[in-house]
């Protein structure tokens, strides 16, 4: 039997978990993965394969089908989001398949209060200047009292909002789908998107993407916002139309963004965004903990067993 791997963190990792796999005399395909590989890459790899574990990959149903049409009995897709699996093309094809939810709530979320932390005090700033010989001192900006937009109230979003609460801040909470228990309802404002936005000091983005939420922060939400916001975005590139954000950044409309996801990943050294100094730059690494590649993985490796019933 063989198992695909194309989950990067689970990659880097895996001598720590090669035993489980040994121990069921499972071959393990382990192809070199930067960030994701192609449509076509996996289909010429899909085809001699009995499960695969997901990452950020095109797992669409022309490489699903492919699979099926050879070994493929199972995949899951390690970690929360499912954007780019076709769920749909499984059931079609009777793959059993499963995602790994609430397993990065607060490792990303952490990564989203270190943005907003380093926005407002412009650390990322500081250390740059300091390399440089340059001894800056720029004003900061409190938080306490300031007003946050939330989008998305998931597991990532409720961490989000459980540690930003801690600042003493107003956060706004947009997510039609929110589960709200009374603590919620006392803590937080609920609101409909994008109702609200001009009292937004920061925006922050933990939602999921799909149809309705694509490039949601595009340039009428943007216009609704107040003169000088942040933004920072931890879930995934597509939630933001970029030619909006960074004309939003050269205006001055935005005062900085921390991003640690984009529209094409990795990013392009000819990105716009390379050039600006007012922008927090990260490599779509936001549960890469090791305590929640180790747990995702685990949970990964227990759902794909059984589903091939190993």
């Amino acid at each position: 039997m063989k198992i695909l791997i194309t989950c990067p963190p689970m990659l880097r990792r895996i001598e720590e978990f090669r035993h489980i796999f040994l121990a069921k005399n499972i071959e393990l395909v382990l192809p070199n993965v930067v960030q994701t590989l192609t449509e076509d890459e996996l289909v010429n790899i899909i085809h001699d394969v009995d499960g695969w574990i997901i990452g950020d990959d095109p797992a669409t149903e022309r490489v699903f089908t492919v699979g099926k049409n050879n070994k493929l009995k199972a995949a899951v897709k390690w970690g929360v989001g499912v954007d780019n699996v076709d769920f749909k093309a499984c059931e079609k094809l009777n793959i059993p398949i499963s995602n790994t939810p609430n397993m990065f709530g607060d490792e990303v979320a952490s990564l989203a209060v270190g943005y907003l932390l380093s926005l407002s005090r412009q650390t990322f700033y500081i250390d740059r200047e300091i390399r440089k010989g340059n001894w800056v001192k720029p004003a900061g900006r409190s938080l306490k009292d300031k007003t946050i937009a939330l989008i998305g109230f998931g597991d990532i979003g409720k961490s989000t909002a459980k540690f930003l609460k801690a600042f003493d801040m107003n956060i706004n909470i947009y997510d039609p789908f929110a589960i709200k228990s009374e603590v919620d309802l006392e803590n937080y404002t609920f609101c409909e998107f994008p109702t609200n936005l001009e009292f937004a000091d920061y925006v922050v983005i933990t939602c999921a993407l799909n149809s309705s939420t694509s490039k949601m922060i595009n340039f009428s939400s943007i216009s609704k916002m107040k003169d000088g916001v942040s933004i920072i975005n931890v879930s995934r590139g597509g939630l933001i139309d970029e030619t909006s954000l960074i004309q939003g950044l050269n205006s001055g409309k935005i005062a900085a963004v921390a991003l640690d996801v984009f529209e094409n990943e990795p990013l392009s050294i000819d990105s716009e965004f390379i050039k600006m100094d007012n922008c927090i730059l990260g490599s779509h690494n936001g549960s890469n903990t090791i305590e929640a590649v180790e747990r995702a993985s685990l949970k990964s490796i227990d759902l794909l067993f059984n589903f091939l019933g190993i």
